[in-house]
Order: structure tokens, then sequence, then C-alpha cells
């Protein structure tokens, strides 16, 4: 394997560090944060989700996720509807407004993954694509074996007397 380990991991969080910089900065144009456009970008691909089901996508804590979704529902981008099951949860929608403010993200998704690709042919676009799933799909299978294997017991200091 060329070059070591850390070499890969490092260049794999800088990336990733600085495409989402350069997405929050980018967002601003729209008056966003980019964790305020995942959160519609969820709601764009699955509509009628429930807080904490966006939560668990997105990985963030429910209480930040409900400050994003108050400011988006003051902003007239989303709305909440009772669940037809269980009036205690909230399902969320896109308004209509929020439209059209979707399609400019989606034309921002674009120029992003445009900027972040350019010098790469669309072959080697594909093929960088398709290491990353199986790199995905190789760490997504890791966690699985993890969290099937049982727990080791804690270290414990022997005692005496």
């Amino acid at each position: 394997m060329p070059g070591s380990n850390v070499d890969f991991l490092f260049a794999l969080f800088e990336t990733q560090r600085l495409l989402r910089l350069y997405a929050e900065k980018q967002a601003r144009r729209f008056g966003l944060t980019k964790a305020q456009w995942s959160v519609l970008a969820k709601l764009e691909r699955t509509e009628g989700l429930k807080q904490t089901e966006i939560a668990d996508l997105l990985e963030i804590q429910p209480i930040t996720l409900t400050r994003l979704i108050d400011k988006l529902y003051e902003l007239g981008l989303i709305e909440r509807r009772s669940d037809d099951s269980d009036r205690r949860v909230n399902r969320l929608y896109l308004t209509e407004a929020a439209r059209p403010l979707m399609l400019q993200l989606n034309g921002l998704r674009n120029e992003l993954t445009q900027t972040a690709l350019a010098g790469l042919s669309p072959a080697d676009t594909n093929l960088l694509v398709a290491q990353l799933e199986t790199v995905k799909n190789n760490v997504r299978e890791a966690l699985q074996t993890a969290a099937a294997a049982p727990t080791p017991e804690p270290f414990k200091e022997p005692t005496y007397g």
C-alpha cells in the first residue's frame, strides 16, 4: 500500500474538514448554516421524518436539532405536523417557500462538487467515488463486527487482604 495509513487518514480527515468549512461559507450566501442546510436536505429526501429520526441521521443531539428546527420554522422553511398515531410526535415537512431555495441549494451542491473535483476526469471521479464507497463499507462492516463482539471486562486492580 503506497504511503502510510496515517497519510491516508490525515488526507481524508483534512479533506472532510475543508469541504465542511467551504460548504459552511457558501451556505451563508443563502442565509443558512451548513447544519440548517443538512436538515433541509434530509427533509427534501424524506419528508415526514420525526425530529428524533433526523437527529439520528445527522448524528447530532436532539437539543441541537431542536434549535436548528426552531430557526428553520421561524424562517418559514419547514412546518411541524402532528403524527396521526401519536400526538406527542411532530413530523417535519418542507414548506412551499422552501422549494425554490432547495433548487438553489442543489445548484450550490453541484458547484461545491465541481470545485472539489476540478482537475479530475470523469473516469477518475467515478473511480474515486467507488473507492470511497469501498472504504465506507469496510468501516461499516468493522463497526458492525465490533458491535457484535462481547465487551471485555474492564481492568481491575487486584485487592489484597
